[in-house]
């Protein structure tokens, strides 16, 4: 049986004036460990940067957060990270029914995507080392397990790589190519996509080998279809590659660290403006965002500079549709930080606006 759990929701207009244009919805995964209570929603002004809470999906652990191509859909990992689950998104109310749950046959569920056609889920297992792939039925539910890769092998950390570990998945804009960073091999393992079937078998070439020890974490692509970039959580660095019939060639490897620096080297999440033209990567422990100008015709990267995210552990960040803001979730201090971002210098100037939410692991905007 559908069950709406959206809860809690409030009255917009009695917090603040929104008008149409500008408007986007925020879907707030996080970890329930605390005091949060599951997917928190909010809408967001992309001119002004001001919110308003619209509810709450209540649920175990709904961390990370992957929404269909059609909007229609959003789908988690939760519980012990070993369950999926679907819901329906209202497009007046924007409140989330939950459709189904089925067990991912992996444990550690990290990270999840949905691919273009909407009609198949692929997780990325941490503790498990694998990845699965789920069905998507035409009423956005989720169909029974369909297959698990297991991932192989090690690298050279005696602590943290003794075995595979499952980071993120990243499915091409041609819904065909799909990367997958595992920090434990140092690898970014690439797969071919069948839409039609669902199957996922080896691209050519059928791996990425990276630095040893860097941990290769989260993934993304430039807009101009060129270039993709990896963030290192171990090693403190990010690694440009031209991207060219589903092979990655590296070009660079930068930093994310001032050379003063001595403290961990923790890495998370990695982002591009809509425009293409800078490139942010989040250091967990420094508590920064490291910020990048891309040359646009070689993918070269060259540091802007820093900024403080006003919060402890940024695991997840995101830049606005429209480029105007950047917002940061601060796990560890559970806020989530409002940085008005320069178009023409990509640096962020606080704003001073925050919102309390307890754990925050992955934001999400829909229109």
């Amino acid at each position: 049986m559908k069950k709406t759990i959206l809860i809690g929701l409030l009255g917009l207009s009695s917090l603040l004036t929104f008008g149409q244009t500008g408007d986007y919805y925020l879907y707030v995964g996080t970890y329930t460990r605390k005091t949060s209570e599951g997917i928190y929603v909010y809408r967001f002004n992309s001119k002004t940067g001001d919110f308003a809470p619209v509810g709450i999906a209540k649920g175990s652990n709904p961390s990370f957060l992957s929404i269909s191509a059609n909007q229609r859909f959003l789908y988690t990992v939760g519980g012990g990270g070993d369950t999926a689950r679907a819901f329906a998104i209202d497009k007046a109310s924007h409140q989330l029914t939950l459709l189904n749950a089925q067990p991912t046959g992996g444990k550690g569920g990290t990270h999840l995507e949905v691919d273009k056609t909407g009609k198949w889920l692929i997780i990325g297992n941490y503790s498990s080392g694998n990845l699965s792939i789920l069905p998507v039925e035409a009423d956005g539910s989720l169909g029974k397990l369909k297959e698990v890769i297991q991932h192989e092998g090690k690298s050279v950390d005696p602590e943290r790589q003794t075995k595979p570990y499952v980071h993120s998945i990243n499915i091409a804009p041609n819904n065909r190519d799909v990367f997958v960073p595992d920090l434990g091999t140092d690898k970014i393992m690439t797969y071919t996509l069948d839409a039609k079937t669902g199957q996922l078998t080896p691209g050519n070439p059928p791996f990425t080998t990276e630095t040893p020890g860097s941990g290769p974490r989260h993934f993304t692509y430039h807009p101009n279809g060129k270039f993709a970039y990896v963030i290192h959580e171990m090693g403190g660095t990010i690694t440009g590659f031209t991207y060219k019939n589903g092979a990655l060639t590296p070009f660079q490897t930068i930093k994310t660290l001032p050379d003063d620096y001595t403290g961990r080297k923790w890495c998370a999440d990695i982002h591009i403006s809509p425009d293409g033209k800078f490139l942010y990567g989040s250091n967990r422990a420094h508590e920064s965002l490291a910020i990048y100008s891309i040359n646009s015709k070689t993918g070269q990267l060259t540091l802007v500079g820093y900024q403080n995210v006003l919060g402890k552990t940024p695991r997840n960040f995101a830049i606005d549709p429209t480029g105007n803001f950047v917002l940061v979730a601060n796990q560890d201090s559970d806020n989530i930080t409002i940085f008005k971002r320069d178009a023409a210098t990509g640096k962020l100037t606080p704003t001073g606006k925050e919102m309390a939410v307890s754990m925050p692991v992955c934001l999400k905007f829909i229109p």
